[in-house]
């Protein structure tokens, strides 16, 4: 039987925390959540295209203190989401 491998910092403890704010939400609370993040002070949203994600984790990770502490906003922000951009 093949054991679950974890990145740094993570276990299944925290893994089922995450999930379980995340799927505990209303839909009403992840927009709020959503929206909360575009509002961060210091951050930027922007758009990218997918094939540059890693290379941009890569340098996020190298500048970032290596004691930093992480929400599970920037967790969650962290793994590119897969969507339709809205228009108009």
């Amino acid at each position: 039987m093949k054991q679950t491998r974890f990145p740094a910092g993570w276990n299944e403890a925290r893994v089922r925390e995450v999930l379980e704010h995340y799927e505990g939400q209303t839909e009403d609370e992840a927009v709020a959540e959503d929206e909360a993040a575009f509002r961060s002070p210091g951050q930027t949203v922007m758009v990218v295209p997918n094939r540059l994600v890693p290379e941009i984790t890569r340098l996020i990770e190298r500048r970032r203190p290596a004691r930093a502490t992480r929400s599970y906003r920037s967790d969650k922000a962290s793994q590119p989401a897969a969507h339709t951009p809205r228009r108009g």
